[in-house]
């Protein structure tokens, strides 16, 4: 029997791996020497750094997965060099990161009166959750284009738009991997020069790595002209830059990945990794009886809704200012940030609910919904 090492906040490991080990969980950031001591397999998520001291830690350990898309965190040449197994979670969260940014701009165009059809939206990164993020702001109405160079390099059906083009859009979204080295490294890919180019009306949105933009040079940007900005991911978290927070518009303690659904399929990608690495041969667990039942809202549509009702849906589902009041109240100390993680409420993604739609509504009509994320 495999012994189970797995952070607290990947839910129903328990339910899963119960039947193949034992299983211990661990919370914070780093588990105690006591638990690697014994561990044949490590669970985490993007806030545990697997390098070479943790693995020192952990003789026996034999398969490494984190419930997150990024491998950021996961020193693989140390894994590589003890023959340990690895595996991430791509996509996983991408709808939940998707419906982060939708509800985020929602709820500043209610608050600015910003129209769909007056903006134009830069994605940064057509990976899962770039894709997830541009689908839903297209189908609300926006005009979207992506930027990934990287990309477009190895696809010739993909083009990338110009970094220039990117500067001047109206809305910046960002969703790359933190990168340092290569041709593109996103480290402090808007440093002072990029961030002095934008302008005071546009909003930049931030739900990849903290790193990805200079946070000092950020706050001297928002000290002179301040952009609309959105910031769930901080350079040093779970530190922050002082007096950052007081100049952006939405702020939450990394949690746009952190809807259950999307927690979910990363602990059913780990099963599936799991189970090829060691060869199990029962039956995958039936994970739809694992999930508890939403609030229902009884949404109901006639016809495509306007801007001001999709409003009203996306904040009843997920009420993100609520996120921003408690960042601000808890998140500014690191004990605290990373409480705010840890405990943080269930939230379900628009698919758990059920959008009763009119026979009457299009085809088109149909399809945007859709696009937005919800079922009917």
């Amino acid at each position: 029997m495999l012994n189970f090492l797995i952070a607290d906040n990947i839910p129903f490991a328990d339910e899963v791996f119960a039947s193949h080990g034992r299983i211990e969980r661990f919370a914070g950031r780093l588990p105690e020497p006591r638990q690697l001591a014994v561990a044949d397999v490590l669970l985490v998520r993007s806030i545990t750094k697997v390098n070479a001291a943790l693995l020192e830690q952990s003789p026996n350990l034999q398969f490494v997965g984190t419930a997150t898309i990024g491998t950021e965190h996961m020193d693989l040449k140390a894994l590589d060099a003890r023959n340990i197994a690895y595996a991430s979670s791509p996509g996983a969260n991408a709808d939940s990161v998707g419906e982060y940014i939708l509800t985020a701009w929602l709820a500043l165009a209610q608050k600015h009166d910003w129209k769909v059809a007056q903006q134009r939206v830069a994605i940064i990164g057509a990976g899962h959750t770039g894709q997830a993020a541009g689908r839903r702001l297209e189908a609300l109405g926006l005009k979207v284009e992506y930027y990934d160079p990287p990309k477009a390099e190895a696809d010739s059906g993909f083009t990338s738009m110009s970094w220039s083009r990117v500067l001047s859009a109206d809305v910046i979204s960002l969703h790359v991997p933190l990168t340092r080295e290569g041709e593109h490294p996103t480290y402090h890919l808007f440093d002072t020069d990029a961030l002095e180019q934008l302008a005071g009306h546009q909003c930049l949105l931030n739900a990849s790595r903290g790193a990805v933009i200079d946070n000092q040079a950020l706050l001297a940007r928002q000290q002179q002209d301040p952009l609309t900005l959105v910031l769930d991911v901080w350079e040093g978290e779970p530190e922050l830059v002082d007096g950052l927070i007081d100049l952006v518009d939405i702020a939450t303690p990394h949690i746009a990945g952190h809807s259950l659904n999307g927690k979910v399929r990363g602990t059913q990608q780990l099963y599936a990794a799991c189970r090829q690495h060691f060869d199990w041969h029962q039956q995958a667990p039936n994970w739809g009886d694992l999930m508890p039942a939403p609030r229902s809202f009884e949404w109901q549509c006639a016809r495509m809704p306007s801007q001001q009702m999709l409003t009203q849906w996306v904040l009843q589902n997920y009420p993100i200012w609520q996120d921003d009041t408690a960042m601000r109240e808890h998140g500014l100390s690191a004990e605290g940030f990373d409480t705010l993680r840890r405990e943080y409420p269930v939230r379900f993604e628009l698919a758990s609910q059920w959008l009763q739609v009119d026979d009457k509504v299009g085809e088109g009509a149909r399809k945007r919904l859709h696009g937005l994320g919800f079922s009917f």
